[in-house]
């Protein structure tokens, strides 16, 4: 799971009007997970484009923001859960034991309440300030991420963590350091011009800051 994280690739259709071509270029690039956000769209909408984006990049896995009702009829590798969704072992319960399953944690009382029993990851942040997604919480910073990454691994020993939020290639060195196993991105790779290469680009920093703390 943890080389799964390396490069997290979001798909949002407010940055994207092709999202299976987008999920194509990152799989190119070296994206090692894709994950579809789609805050407005009716499950039909969803499950239509997540089966579209499967099609497009079929060696990436797929794991779907916030429906598990999608996730389970598309087929796809697993979901991404917030705090008003379903919680994760009711979510587990219902993906099997086998699917990907994701939580966002943005503070020190969501890292003790979590249900880690039943993640396979935790998405620490948002790190920074981001333009791509609604945030309710203040930024976490390098210094939130290592401390949250910490206190969720003293609660479960070897947790993956993804850092979220406002990363790019200025800042991936930093959160890896910080703690992250990998980043998930959104305008880093959408908003490029060449989306392939940048995500080519951000893969190659996330290596080589895992390579230099010893966990390539």
């Amino acid at each position: 799971m943890r080389d799964m994280l390396r490069l997290q690739v979001l798909l949002d259709p407010s940055l994207s009007s092709d999202l299976p071509a987008l999920a194509a270029q990152a799989a190119a690039g070296g994206a090692t997970l894709l994950q579809l956000r789609m805050k407005d769209a009716g499950s039909g909408a969803m499950l239509e484009a997540a089966r579209a984006v499967m099609d497009a990049a079929p060696g990436v896995p797929l794991i779907v923001n916030d429906r598990v009702e999608v996730a389970l009829a598309a087929g796809a590798a697993g979901v991404h859960l917030g705090w008003d969704d379903l919680p994760p072992r009711a979510a587990r319960a219902l993906l099997g034991p086998e699917a990907i399953l994701g939580l966002t944690v943005r503070s020190a009382a969501e890292a003790d309440a979590a249900e880690l029993d039943a993640v396979t990851h935790a998405s620490v942040g948002g790190v920074f300030a981001t333009a791509t997604k609604r945030n309710s919480t203040a930024p976490v910073g390098l210094d939130g991420l290592a401390a949250l990454s910490a206190r969720l691994r003293a609660r479960k020993p070897g947790l993956p963590v993804c850092a979220i939020a406002g990363i790019g290639a200025e800042t991936a060195t930093g959160v890896i350091r910080a703690g992250a196993d990998g980043i998930a991105v959104t305008a880093a790779v959408a908003s490029q011009a060449d989306p392939e290469a940048a995500a080519r680009g951000l893969r190659a920093i996330v290596d080589a800051a895992l390579a230099e703390r010893g966990a390539a």
